[in-house]
């Protein structure tokens, strides 16, 4: 399947403007979730898409963003998955998020919870101004500059876990939820590899 990048800017913290037009440049697609589009707007970037209930973008991005605007009214789902949903429809293969943690701690980790959900589906990442975070429920390789704090966080028990690419590498470990010693690793490659049979957990990952 080729690949189909796009970066959803959500209503939560505000990246930098650098920030975003960098990872802007990484998307075929930007995708501004309800208010995002105003922050979206301020870092000089006009979304394709704005989508979800639109309760929180001003009325001036409304007019000026009114052919772009797709509402999506129902309750039953947060804003984030209704654009994960339409990110599905529309072929994306790989979702940025930015603008999505901080702010309010219980929509943050609600919207972390979601991302794992869709983790089979889509190759997704929270993006921060110098980190990011993997929902993984499948092994992967993650690029990364040397030196940089990396930290595993099981939401599951998962299975059989080896890291490779860190000063604390794992073979073939079991790792609880709410373990600690998976913590504040540090990477000494530019490539860190992460295999599991079973379980889901997230990827903190400094110097992305």
């Amino acid at each position: 399947m080729p690949t189909y990048r796009a970066l959803l800017i959500g209503n939560g913290t505000t990246l930098s403007q650098t920030r975003l037009a960098e990872l802007a440049r990484q998307a075929h697609v930007l995708l501004a979730v309800d208010g995002g589009a105003d922050h979206a707007l301020r870092a000089g970037l006009t979304p394709d898409v704005v989508i979800g209930d639109l309760d929180s973008v001003s009325p001036r991005t409304k007019k000026l963003l009114a052919p772009r605007l797709v509402h999506v009214p129902t309750q039953e789902n947060t804003d984030l998955e209704k654009a994960l949903l339409w990110a599905r429809q529309n072929h994306v293969t790989h979702v940025t998020l930015a603008g999505f943690v901080g702010n309010r701690w219980d929509f943050s980790i609600g919207n972390l919870l979601t991302l794992s959900a869709y983790a089979r589906k889509l190759d997704v990442r929270v993006a921060g101004e110098d980190w990011m975070i993997y929902p993984l429920v499948k092994s992967a390789q993650l690029a990364c500059a040397k030196n940089k704090r990396l930290s595993l966080i099981p939401l599951q028990p998962c299975r059989h876990v080896t890291l490779t690419g860190c000063k604390y590498p794992l073979r073939d470990e079991n790792l609880p939820p709410g373990t600690t010693r998976t913590l504040s690793n540090q990477t000494t490659s530019t490539r860190v590899r992460l295999t599991f049979t079973r379980g889901k957990l997230l990827v903190y990952l400094e110097g992305n």
